[in-house]
């Protein structure tokens, strides 16, 4: 059971970082799952030691564990236009 609610949320979280970097429209909802659990998983390398914040990977489903993981997908979707060549133009 926990494994679906982990990707219900990682699915909203993917979904709200795509709303933030507007590409939305660019990504289908398996996308959005997968950004929002790497996203996730890059906030637990980069935040949660400068935080101490757990992210939705470490199974915190609380408000600041989801705010730490938008910003990791946020993060992630950062580094992935700047690696497209895209920069971090909004569209």
């Amino acid at each position: 059971m926990n494994f679906i609610i982990w990707l219900i949320v990682g699915g909203l979280v993917g979904w709200a970082a795509s709303v933030v970097m507007k590409t939305n429209g660019q990504q289908g909802m398996l996308l959005n799952v997968i950004v929002g659990i790497v996203g996730a998983f890059v906030a637990g390398l980069v935040l949660t030691p400068l935080l101490g914040i757990a992210t939705i990977n470490q199974n915190n489903f609380s408000l600041p564990g989801l705010m730490v993981s938008l910003m990791g997908a946020i993060i992630l979707l950062a580094l992935v236009s700047l690696l497209r060549g895209g920069g971090l133009r909004r569209r």
